[in-house]
Parts: structure tokens; C-alpha cells; sequence
């Protein structure tokens, strides 16, 4: 009777579950397929390491198709929101920390899910890291988008400015690099003045000249050096502090055509005439990363004793600020389903995993403690002037509306180079448009 009892009762609960819609065949171990889309900056060597890369994890993981797709660095930031706006954004892209701030603020990211990636909680993730270094992606107090704690992107690169320094130019100037090079911004117009030659008005050799479409990343520390602000820290007001903004804006003032004629955003970007080597320009701003690009480009000068890399100059008088610090992250689409999210960040973790890789090959800085505490970062040529330079720096100014801004002042200084505008013309006008973005985003 007692056995009857048991077996009656196994029957209702099998006849329950198939009623219910369950099943007596085991479940199947085949997953959804998933398609990743990934939009990146163009870089011909990180590129091909990161096909592969994809290439790897799709053998790993059949129901994966992954298509990598890459943009000029240009107007790449202009098609991820177009293409966010029409539904259509990729699952996995990456920006200027500056740049993709305005589309994490609108909530268009995915969280992190750090125990699918291996980690016990955010805190673990964010130990494997630099202090800090997660700070600007993460929903500390859980006032962005009610999700305490949750991290939302993985830092493809850490990036600080340093200066490159071509010694066979000084040399040829009659300056000694090792003595000579520019301490102050004071220094750097007296030595470009001496390092420049010009046919008529056109210049054929400068000296120095700035990175003009990253000004919140490379020209806004001059402002910050002399008391300046891009905000205040209470949020309610923009471009903070007349007299600093005034001096910076009057320094370019001489710097540009109108002045001293030593350069002009007109002209070939910096960087990348100083990998040539042909007695272009001494000096340009760039990241660890410039190295590998100069390996690429002339493995002959990059290989020679003829270049060094010195601190960012500081403003006679002014406080010690280096260049600003920012990221490049990879962010996930939160539009994207959910098991389509949680691959993405798989694969981008996998990407991440090789960090010496990512060094070794594009000297891409990824802020892992593993990274920046090991050897390899170590023995890369002039490595400690950007470490040491970065105790100096804070994270480059970023917001919701953190591009317009840069576009207002990249505006600034262009007219205060280019125009009859007096700096005071052009600083007032500066505030009361970034005032205006300000009180609009409030």
C-alpha cells in the first residue's frame, strides 16, 4: 500500500509538470546565438589584436558571431549617438572619457556583471585596478541611475600627457636638450621662438605645438595651473576666474599667427610629423601610446638616442598641475538584450584580460595594477616621467555636456589666435555661452 501511496504520488507531480508546460528531456546545452557589433577608433596594430582576439573567443564560443568595425577617431563620436538615436548602436564601442560621458549620463551603458566575469562583487573589480581609476564610470551612491555601486565601463587605456622632445633639433638650434628643455610655458615660447624657421610666413619648423582638438584633455591644465576653472565646485558657474583664463587665452594670443606665428591648429597635428624625423618640429604632447606608433612609423628613430620625454611644462608661479589624465572605455549598449549584454561584457573582459599584450604591441596603459606595477610597463622607455607626472594630474573634466563645452573652448582659442578679438573679447564670450550650456544642463 505504501509503495502504491509513492507511486501515485510521482505520477501527479510528472502529470503537473507537463501540464505546466515542463518537459521530461533534459534541457539543452546549445545557447541563443548572439551577435556582437563593436565600433572603434582607427588603430592599424590594436586592430589586428583585437580581431584576433575575436577570432579566439568566437572559436571559444560558437553561438558568438562578433563584427569588429573601425572609424576615424574624428567622427567617431559623432556616429555612436546618431546611431543610438536611431536604435541602431553598436553592443560594444568605445570613447574619450570626455566624449562618452554625455551618453552614460543618459543612461545608453550596461552595467558590468562582475560574477559572470569571475569577480565576487564591484569591490573586487575595482581592487584589480588603480585608486580611482573606475571613479568616473561607476554609480557610487546610486544617484545616476539607482544602481549603488554598479560599474559601467572597462578602461581600454589610461592616458597622461608627457612631452616628446626631438634632441637633434635642439642640438641644431644651438640648445642643449638635457639642459635646454621648457621647465615653464614661459620656457617653451623663448626655446620654439629659437627652434622655429618660417619661408616668409610660412613656418617649416616649429618648435612645439599643442593637440588642438583635445582641450579639455591638453590646454586646460595651463588654465588650471594659474587658478582657473572650467566649473566651480559647487557646479553653478563656468569658466571660473577671469585673470587665468585671460593670461592662457593671451598666451596662444602670441603663440598663433597673429603673434609670434610658432603654430596654428591649420597645420599638420604634431605627433605625427615628429615620428618622421625630418627636422619638422622638437616637441609635441602625447601618451605612452605614441611610442609603439613611433616604432611603426621610423623603427630607426625610435631605436636611436636622438629623442626623450619631459614633464608638462608649469606656468611660472603656478601650481604644480600636470596634464590632465582620461580613458578610453569600453561601454555596453544597454539596448541590447540582456544575454547579449552579458556576452559583450565577456568578451570585452576577455579582450581586457591581455593587458602586457595590449602594452607590448600598441603601448596601450590599461590602469590594472598587474599593468602599470609590472615590468614591462617599467622598462618602456621614459616610462617614470609619466608616472611621475601623474601624481600631478587629476582626471580630465567630464560631464554630460563635457564635448560642447571642449568645442566652446576650442572656439576660444581660435579666435584669440586667429581674430582682431582682444583675450577679454574672447573670454567673455566663452563664459557666457558655457554659462549658458551650464544653466541649461542644471
Amino acid at each position: 500500500m505504501k509503495k502504491s501511496i509513492i507511486y501515485l504520488t510521482m505520477l501527479l507531480a510528472l502529470s503537473f509538470s507537463v501540464f505546466a508546460g515542463g518537459s521530461t528531456e533534459k534541457p539543452s546545452a546549445e545557447k541563443k546565438p548572439v551577435t556582437l557589433n563593436l565600433w572603434t577608433h582607427e588603430d592599424p596594430n590594436r586592430q589586428k589584436m583585437e580581431e584576433q582576439f575575436a577570432k579566439e573567443y568566437m572559436a571559444a564560443n560558437p553561438h558568438v558571431t562578433i563584427n569588429y568595425s573601425v572609424y576615424p577617431s574624428t567622427n567617431i563620436q559623432d556616429l555612436i549617438p546618431a546611431a543610438y538615436a536611431a536604435k541602431n548602436a553598436p553592443s560594444i564601442w568605445n570613447l574619450e572619457l570626455q566624449k562618452a560621458y554625455p551618453i552614460f549620463m543618459e543612461g545608453l551603458c550596461a552595467p558590468i556583471p562582475v560574477q559572470e566575469l569571475g569577480y565576487k562583487n564591484e569591490q573586487a573589480l575595482i581592487d584589480s585596478y588603480l585608486p580611482n581609476m573606475l571613479d568616473p564610470v561607476t554609480d557610487t551612491d546610486g544617484k545616476l541611475f539607482g544602481q549603488k555601486g554598479k560599474i559601467y565601463g572597462l578602461p581600454l587605456e589610461m592616458v597622461n600627457f608627457c612631452i616628446y622632445l626631438n634632441k637633434k633639433i635642439f642640438r641644431d638650434a644651438g640648445l642643449d636638450p638635457d639642459k635646454d628643455y621648457p621647465k615653464t610655458w614661459e620656457d617653451m615660447m623663448t626655446v620654439s621662438e629659437k627652434i622655429a624657421r618660417r619661408n616668409g610666413n610660412i613656418v617649416t619648423r616649429r618648435g612645439f605645438d599643442f593637440r588642438y582638438p583635445d582641450y579639455l584633455i591638453s590646454w586646460v591644465p595651463m588654465v588650471e595651473q594659474l587658478g582657473g576653472q572650467v566649473v566651480s565646485a559647487d557646479g553653478k558657474e563656468a569658466i571660473v576666474n577671469e585673470a587665468a583664463w585671460v593670461k592662457a587665452l593671451t598666451y596662444m594670443q602670441q603663440w598663433g599667427p597673429n603673434g609670434k606665428n610658432l603654430g596654428a591648429s591649420t597645420m599638420t597635428a604634431a605627433r605625427r610629423q615628429f615620428d618622421n624625423d625630418k627636422n619638422e618640429i622638437a616637441m609635441h604632447l602625447s601618451g605612452v601610446y605614441q611610442e609603439a606608433r613611433m616604432k611603426t612609423a621610423n623603427p630607426d628613430f625610435f631605436n636611436s638616442n636622438d629623442w626623450m620625454v619631459i614633464p608638462y611644462p608649469v606656468f611660472q608661479g603656478g601650481k604644480h598641475i600636470s596634464n590632465t589624465y582620461y580613458f578610453q572605455y569600453y561601454m555596453v549598449n544597454s539596448q541590447i538584450p540582456l544575454n547579449e549584454q552579458v556576452e559583450a561584457w565577456k568578451f570585452v573582459h576577455y579582450m581586457l584580460s591581455h593587458g602586457d599584450m595590449y602594452l607590448e604591441t600598441v603601448a596601450l596603459t590599461q590602469p590594472t595594477r598587474a599593468v602599470m606595477e609590472g615590468q614591462l610597463y617599467k622598462s618602456m622607455p621614459f616610462s617614470q616621467v609619466f608616472i611621475d607626472d601623474l601624481k600631478y594630474a587629476h582626471v580630465v573634466y567630464h560631464s554630460g555636456f563635457s564635448w560642447r563645452i571642449n568645442e566652446l573652448i576650442g572656439t576660444a582659442i581660435i579666435n584669440a589666435m586667429t581674430t582682431n578679438a582682444t583675450p577679454q573679447q574672447v573670454y567673455a564670450t566663452l563664459k557666457r555661452d558655457a554659462q549658458a550650456v551650464l544653466d541649461e544642463n542644471r
